[in-house]
């Protein structure tokens, strides 16, 4: 049994660097946030959780553990994120400033 992107959630931002914030739900039990959409020079990428240590660096909180998986995310995070964009939906930007107030 493959495992399933639920639910997507895009909180897009003004950041010319960070594009969005997502939120994934797997199979309908497990949700996965503080995942980030960014911007780099050959295109958009996903950016899993990771949490900045004292030294600088950055330690994956959340990953997948093979390519397939990795793909997977990938794919319907930055397909979601281009709905939204289409769709230019303020209400997802309204949402993502009171999530991050919270």
């Amino acid at each position: 049994m493959n495992m399933q992107v639920t639910e997507v959630k895009i909180y897009p931002t003004e950041d010319d660097l960070v594009r969005a914030y997502v939120t994934i739900v797997l199979d309908d039990c497990l949700m996965i946030g503080e995942i980030k959409i960014i911007k780099g020079t050959t295109g958009l990428f996903v950016w899993m959780p990771s949490k900045k240590q004292s030294d600088g660096t950055h330690r994956d909180i959340a990953y997948a553990i093979n390519t397939e998986t990795r793909n997977m995310i990938e794919q319907a995070v930055l397909t979601e994120y281009e709905k939204v964009v289409a769709e230019g939906d303020p209400e997802a930007q309204r949402k993502y400033k009171r999530w991050q107030r919270a």
